[in-house]
């Protein structure tokens, strides 16, 4: 039998996105991490999408799984190295399962693979998907508060930005960031421009400075200096860097929150203690 959505804890509205497994180890784990999320009450999960269509099947069971549970779940989905055909299937796929929300996201293009397909710009698949499925579907897309790595100017991510939106995107998810600041003046450039849709910070809980700095270093998402220096002196010191980081990433919240931020997208990297932990600090207040 299906459990009923949870009720939050409180007026906090936040999402949480998983990624694929390999394993059906990590299958059995995620359930668990799930489960665990789900008792405080997000308003969706969302589910990633490997470069390429690479997760399409696990991503795919995964968002069944949250759909049996009686939980929203919003697929990922990225054009490159896609064509109409396919993403007109994954639509098809998605209305099976009960998804009402998409990820809409340009995508990597894999490792050897010459021909980006279709598609070149998370923009046309958004008109794609509005011209195939009206408004069945609610389209996040992505934005970046520190610029898109790639991207050749602030400029120039700024009016891709407003193209996503103009194609029918309902709300951005950003990638996620250290510096307020930085979302505060994106959003003000947004609405400058008379778009006022939703823009959701995204949130990265953290575990390990190692890790999050490699990362960091590929998708350009900046560390302040005096976060580096804090972390770099606790050295191998796990509980100090883990306590560290709660309270910069939780105060980060709240003045999110406080400065009008809509919601709070967590990424839990398949995880659920962390952002148990900040989503709880947040929801007590």
């Amino acid at each position: 039998m299906n459990s009923p959505l949870p009720t939050p804890h409180s007026a906090l509205q936040f999402s949480v996105e998983f990624f694929p497994t390999a394993t059906p180890e990590g299958l059995v784990k995620l359930r668990g991490v799930r489960d665990q999320l789900a008792a405080l009450g997000p308003e969706f999960f969302s589910v990633t999408y490997g470069a390429g269509g690479s997760t399409r099947d696990r991503t795919l069971q995964i968002v069944r799984e949250i759909r049996a549970a009686g939980l929203d779940a919003a697929p990922h989905l990225s054009c490159i190295g896609a064509t109409e055909a396919s993403i007109r299937e994954h639509l098809a796929e998605f209305r099976e399962v009960g998804a009402k929300r998409i990820v809409a996201l340009r995508g990597d293009l894999p490792s050897g693979m010459a021909d980006p397909g279709e598609f070149r710009y998370a923009s046309e698949l958004v008109a794609f998907i509005r011209r195939e499925s009206g408004d069945e579907f609610r389209i996040e897309v992505a934005a970046y508060p520190e610029v898109h790595p790639q991207a050749r100017s602030a400029a120039s991510d700024l009016q891709a930005f407003l193209t996503k939106v103009r194609a029918g995107a309902n709300s951005a998810i950003t990638q996620y960031f250290y510096n307020a600041d930085a979302y505060f003046r994106f959003v003000d450039e947004v609405r400058a421009a008379g778009v006022d849709i939703p823009i959701v910070p995204g949130i990265m809980p953290i575990a390990s400075f190692s890790k999050l700095a490699r990362f960091s270093e590929s998708c350009g998402a900046e560390i302040p200096q005096w976060m580096r220096r804090r972390f770099e002196a606790y050295g191998d010191d796990a509980e100090s860097i883990r306590a560290f980081g709660l309270d910069v990433v939780s105060q980060l919240c709240e003045r999110l929150l406080a400065g009008g931020a809509p919601s709070l997208h967590f990424y839990t990297l398949n995880q659920a203690n962390l952002t148990t932990a900040l989503i709880e600090r947040l929801q007590s207040k």
